[in-house]
């Protein structure tokens, strides 16, 4: 970054410390400096607005952005105040947003009722209308919405409260006509029961998979093994971005492997082993193993394994040194893997037990 740069960024930075201007020039301050590299942390750290509400003020600002064809006492009204009531205005299309920001300044909406309007327009437009009366417009949409929550009402305070709010908003002579019926026809509608989430907890490190790049099946060249990108996780679900088609395999993530620094995986003959395995409990022959050689070990270990260059041929060797090698170390080798074996392999297809 430039001296003018960083003069600018610093400017910027005092601007929103003592909150000049109004809540777009915050929101457009927030997301220039975002642009710039800076983290939410470190503006948060520096002004003292935190992450949560950087977010708002850009997204508030981006929803503003959006309703330029609004009338002028729309936008003039938001431009000073209304950035937590833009920011719920996110989830509608563009002409929802700017109907519903016509509606905040007519009825002087607060928080509460914006935020159960853009519930109610997003509940609508999943549903199949099977109500008479009710237009299209977004006011008689939200009529809807509270008259379809009104039928399915026992309480009768209750009832009478969302015909109330269904009132508010609807817009045409026959929408207001079906909710009218409701105050003299009392019956109920039962709700459609909502299906319960099909949750899933994973417990433990172990239940999340660990994917390593495949170098690829020996005999292996030194060039082949060395050109495999390194791959990185990300997030609480450990998403991995593939820079390039590669092959890849899944393994738990076990401790050992989250220790790793460049963990790769090399499918080797079992012949080709340095000792001979154990035999399996089942007494079934092991052709091939996967081999997890970390490359961000290429130190000498007189107590591991060491994937090294052959001397006499273009391969990688799998050797044990009990001296420091003259070759170029590719890596140490953390893991010997057997393939599984699954007598049955229909076990794995019952259902899982969800969590309450």
């Amino acid at each position: 970054m430039s001296q003018e740069q960083e003069d600018l960024t610093t400017e910027v930075l005092q601007r929103l410390r003592r909150k000049e201007g109004t809540w777009q020039d915050w929101g457009a301050a927030c997301q220039q400096l975002q642009k710039q590299g800076l983290s939410p942390q470190a503006i948060f750290e520096a002004t003292g607005i935190e992450p949560i509400h950087q977010n708002q003020l850009i997204i508030a600002l981006q929803v503003s952005q959006s309703l330029r064809e609004a009338p002028e006492s729309v936008r003039a009204y938001f431009e000073t105040q209304g950035s937590d009531l833009l920011y719920e205005l996110r989830v509608l299309s563009a002409g929802d947003r700017l109907a519903v920001a016509t509606l905040i300044v007519e009825k002087q909406l607060d928080l509460t009722a914006v935020h159960e309007v853009c519930r109610a327009l997003k509940a609508v437009s999943y549903q199949k209308d099977d109500s008479e009366g009710f237009a299209e417009s977004v006011g008689d949409r939200i009529g809807r919405y509270y008259w379809q929550l009104a039928r399915q009402q026992r309480d009768l305070a209750q009832r009478s409260r969302l015909i109330a709010q269904g009132f508010r908003f609807v817009e045409s002579a026959t929408g207001r006509q079906a909710l009218e019926k409701l105050l003299t026809d009392f019956t109920v509608v039962p709700a459609a029961s909502q299906p319960r989430l099909p949750l899933y907890r994973l417990d433990s490190a172990e239940d999340l998979p660990y994917l390593l790049p495949v170098a690829g099946i020996a005999p292996l060249t030194a060039a082949a093994f060395n050109q495999v990108p390194q791959l990185t996780a990300t997030g609480a679900f450990q998403f991995v971005s593939i820079p390039q088609p590669m092959t890849l395999v899944a393994l738990p993530s076990w401790q050992v492997l989250l220790n790793a620094v460049d963990p790769v995986a090399v499918l080797w003959p079992a012949a080709d082993l340095p000792t001979e395995l154990p035999p399996t409990p089942e007494g079934l022959p092991i052709e091939q193993v996967l081999l997890i050689v970390d490359r961000g070990l290429p130190e000498w270990d007189r107590d591991r394994y060491l994937l090294l260059p052959s001397a006499s041929t273009d391969t990688v060797q799998l050797t044990w040194c009990p001296e420091p090698p003259t070759v170029p170390i590719l890596g140490q080798l953390l893991l010997v893997l057997r393939p599984p074996q699954v007598l049955d392999e229909s076990i794995n297809k019952e259902f899982w037990f969800f969590e309450e």
